[in-house]
């Protein structure tokens, strides 16, 4: 362990670069976590794939350096969540920070059971559109949605197709009034989705079928593609021992099928030129006996060329 950023770092850039698998806290944006990073690790070439938002917590995935670059072929890969959503009530945001904007009466909340909550959500499996939230990351007019909110504007995005491929709807509990809040249901759910798929929406728009509103009270995400939770380090373990999670040569081969190539066909593509096609329909990683992953590949009639060059000439 070091206290120190830039004790040990290697000198090369590709030896500098990789991902970082962290455990994101509450009241943090994802551009928070990426600035501490940038501290953390000694350089400003930090960068997320897939934002959190800040009352959310979970796997963020970080790149370092090149690993910069490589996130953008990993960008749609499907995400895990575990959330806590609440019924009888809608809110600016879809979720426990926003002004609240409507409130089921006693009487509405009652009439719901839990066997019309569960075919609500039912409905939200599968290919489905969905209006993205409000609060969003979303550009409108080159301003992103959640800025525009905050200045109290009206946003209401477009829908968009998403697919959640599969929702358990855990426990589910009817909730007395309190000197804290009004009667509601609230419920643990766990989502597997396609990326771009809102969860804080599916709670919105579960609330808005059974006419009682609803928003979300808690998010995790578990999983983005191959990296979960069992990956992942708090900012605390991260500052102490300022290491990658996985060097770029083991996230591309992690992330993607391979391809063996010899090391003058490495050379070949590291000065951008292409290969012969074998065969391989989707993205793959090309690696050199030595186990240097020099590009992904993807294959077009009578080339495979480089969609993104890992090391290229110079840098290798």
């Amino acid at each position: 362990m070091t206290d120190s950023p830039s004790a040990n770092r290697p000198r090369s850039i590709i030896e500098r670069s990789g991902i970082v698998i962290v455990d994101k806290p509450a009241g943090m944006t994802s551009h928070d976590v990426v600035a501490k990073l940038r501290r953390t690790m000694g350089t400003r070439r930090v960068g997320h794939s897939g934002t959190l938002d800040p009352m959310a917590t979970g796997v963020l995935v970080v790149g370092v350096e090149r690993g910069t670059k490589f996130l953008a072929h990993v960008v749609s890969h499907d995400k895990r969540y575990d959330a806590t959503v609440c019924l009888g009530r809608a809110t600016v945001t879809d979720d426990h920070e926003g002004e609240v904007l409507s409130t089921a009466s006693p009487e509405q909340v009652r009439e719901l059971t839990e066997e019309r909550i569960r075919q609500a959500f039912d409905a939200q499996r599968g290919e489905i559109m969905q209006r993205p939230s409000s609060v969003s990351s979303i550009k409108v007019d080159g301003r992103r949605a959640h800025e525009l909110v905050r200045e109290g504007k009206e946003v209401v995005l477009p829908e968009r197709p998403v697919t959640v491929h599969s929702m358990e709807v855990h426990s589910v509990s009817c909730v007395d009034a309190t000197a804290q809040a009004p009667a509601h249901w609230e419920l643990d759910i766990s989502v597997h989705c396609s990326s771009g798929t809102y969860i804080r929406s599916i709670a919105r728009d579960v609330g808005d079928s059974l006419g009682v509103g609803g928003h979300l009270v808690a998010l995790r995400r578990t999983s983005v593609g191959p990296f979960d939770l069992s990956m992942a380090r708090t900012l605390d373990e991260l500052k102490d021992d300022p290491s990658l999670s996985m060097h770029l040569d083991e996230a591309m081969v992690h992330c993607f099928p391979t391809r063996e190539i010899t090391a003058d066909q490495g050379t070949a593509l590291s000065l951008g030129k292409w290969l012969s096609p074998v065969g391989i329909q989707e993205v793959h990683a090309a690696v050199t006996p030595d186990g240097k992953a020099i590009a992904l590949l993807h294959e077009n009639g009578k080339r495979a060329a480089s969609v993104f060059v890992a090391r290229p000439d110079g840098l290798s």
